[in-house]
């Protein structure tokens, strides 16, 4: 399959023969040339590399320290890795990129910005203070076949965290954010206090939200009623960090192989696990549109970064007055970015941090800026408007070639299938591995309200079955499903068997459970049996 690539320049357009190649030649031939005329490596994040499109998906782990982050990856991969430490005290002091590799062993920081096929070359930005605080635990472990996982170290509360750090923890997680596909920020249940180094870690994320995940970890260290309260207390926290409209999604549970300490809530934790782990499981499937969707979200700051760049360049004297000009236009910022926002019809979330931006502006010379450069822009605007919808067909052409993409091994292998299954034995479920019918324990009641119907010939109409039915109060919508799922023999009625089987999914859906879409083989009715067979053959 070849997507065409239109630029205008070029006679004969060059195909794409995959998502990740159509990504690379975009950005290297569209993208790039922007952001090198106008300093975006400067003001904002490094040049993207190949190794940046190619690599798996990747799993940032965020938290104070003690939240349990190290291991909650040793629950995920069910295996120690390199370098792990755990301890009460703030034990991982380093970031440590876990990841697939035959040999088991550790790559130094300083080895692993060199690697080409790694993607943390950029990282060199941060010097020698962060360098000798970041390794590669490398192993062979079969969930890292498929995902890298990134653990960080605890963030400390007070002065320990000015402290201690030689390097801009918040600016190294920003970095990462931009290019991992998930963000989980850990919160302990049992001591839930957001530090004001977390709140900033926090706010330093504000433009991944669609990253991130919450997890409220320990949760089976406190009863049903402190942890609705902590619960209603972590929301409210995270309300006034995060300041959007929308709530974060907030799993809840016990996340380590340890016997739970007050199983109250097991059910719970059970279900929260199971959603925390398809959305884990799911990444490698959506890993092209993440990049695709962080290429354009790219894009649009590197062309309003243009048009700020290139405004304040005009402003400029030629000659006298420069460094007075330089602070006034710092000064009105604000003002260009209202101008820029009328002229080019730009949002205002597209715009950087204005103080940030402040900042960023004193260090540089304006008389070195760039001018508007039309030609540049408008191939990104090329770019933005047609070869990624053309990339787009090709993302989706990618995942139905490969359905099941998923993450495998590990925990992840525990709640696939067998007793322990999520949900099995439960609902539509109960009575898989019984040698007797499940409906027949409640048959005899079924059956007093079967011949209240004036059954003929043994069978019940629809007419009469449906005035019965409806006093269960479940819409008519799912009352239908359950008439289907019912009349096994598709013969219009039923009989007492079928009428039973309809009241055990009505108390199924009742319970709270999901209906199933075909009816499993230990609810087909005994004497339906054989013809289940010979519909079969």
């Amino acid at each position: 399959i070849f997507i065409w690539l239109s630029d205008r320049d070029k006679k004969t357009p060059e195909p794409f023969q995959d998502v990740s190649q159509g990504l690379k030649k975009l950005y290297r031939t569209k993208l790039f040339p922007l952001e090198d005329s106008y300093q975006f490596h400067d003001f904002h994040s490094p040049a993207l590399e190949d190794a940046d499109f190619d690599n798996k998906p990747m799993v940032l782990l965020v938290g104070q320290y003690s939240t349990g982050k190290t291991t909650f990856i040793r629950h995920l991969m069910e295996q120690d890795f390199p370098g792990m430490r755990i301890g009460p005290e703030p034990t991982t002091d380093s970031f440590i990129a876990v990841m697939h590799g035959d040999q088991e062993g550790m790559i130094p920081g300083n080895a692993l910005v060199v690697d080409p096929k790694k993607p943390f070359r950029k990282l060199n930005a941060f010097g020698n203070a962060f360098l000798n605080r970041f390794t590669c635990a490398q192993m062979s472990n079969p969930v890292l076949e498929s995902i890298s996982i990134i653990d960080t170290p605890g963030i400390l509360s007070g002065e320990k965290q000015r402290i201690s750090r030689g390097y801009d923890f918040a600016a190294v997680l920003e970095w990462f954010a931009e290019r991992v596909d998930r963000i989980i920020l850990l919160f302990d249940a049992h001591k839930l206090d957001i530090s004001d180094e977390f709140s900033e870690v926090i706010r330093a994320l504000k433009n991944h939200e669609d990253k991130m995940r919450v997890v409220l970890n320990k949760a089976d260290q406190i009863n049903t009623q402190q942890l609705m309260r902590v619960y209603g207390a972590l929301m409210w926290s995270l309300g006034k960090i995060i300041n959007t409209p929308e709530v974060v999604r907030v799993y809840i549970g016990s996340f380590w192989a340890q016997p739970l300490l007050i199983p109250d809530n097991r059910k719970l934790f059970e279900a929260e696990e199971q959603d925390l782990f398809q959305d884990i499981q799911g990444l490698p499937r959506n890993a092209a549109i993440r990049k695709l969707n962080d290429l354009i979200k790219r894009a649009r700051l590197a062309k309003v970064h243009a048009y700020i760049i290139s405004s304040l360049k005009k402003e400029m004297p030629s000659v006298f007055g420069k460094e007075n000009k330089k602070k006034e236009l710092i000064a009105n910022l604000g003002e260009t970015y209202l101008k820029i926002e009328r002229e080019h019809q730009i949002s205002p979330g597209d715009f950087p941090k204005l103080k940030k931006m402040q900042e960023l502006l004193a260090g540089h010379d304006f008389s070195k800026f760039s001018t508007m450069k039309p030609k540049l822009l408008e191939a990104v605007e090329d770019m933005l408007a047609n070869d990624i919808a053309r990339l787009m067909i090709l993302v989706r052409q990618e995942e139905a070639a490969m359905p099941s993409q998923a993450v495998h091994g590990g925990a992840f292998e525990g709640t696939m299938s067998g007793p322990f299954g999520h949900g099995y034995g439960e609902g539509a479920g109960e009575g898989i591995d019984e040698l007797e019918w499940v409906v027949g324990r409640d048959k005899p009641s079924y059956d007093e309200i079967f011949y209240t119907l004036s059954p003929i010939n043994g069978k019940v109409s629809g007419a009469a079955a449906k005035k019965e039915m409806v006093k269960s109060k479940l819409p008519n919508t799912v009352l239908g499903k359950i008439w289907k799922l019912a009349d096994v023999d598709k013969d219009g009625y039923l009989d007492d068997e079928e009428f039973a089987l309809a009241n055990h999914l009505i108390k199924v859906k009742l319970e709270g459970h999901e209906l199933p879409g075909k009816l499993p083989e230990h609810l087909v009715p005994p004497s339906k049996r054989h013809q289940e067979i010979d519909m079969g053959e």
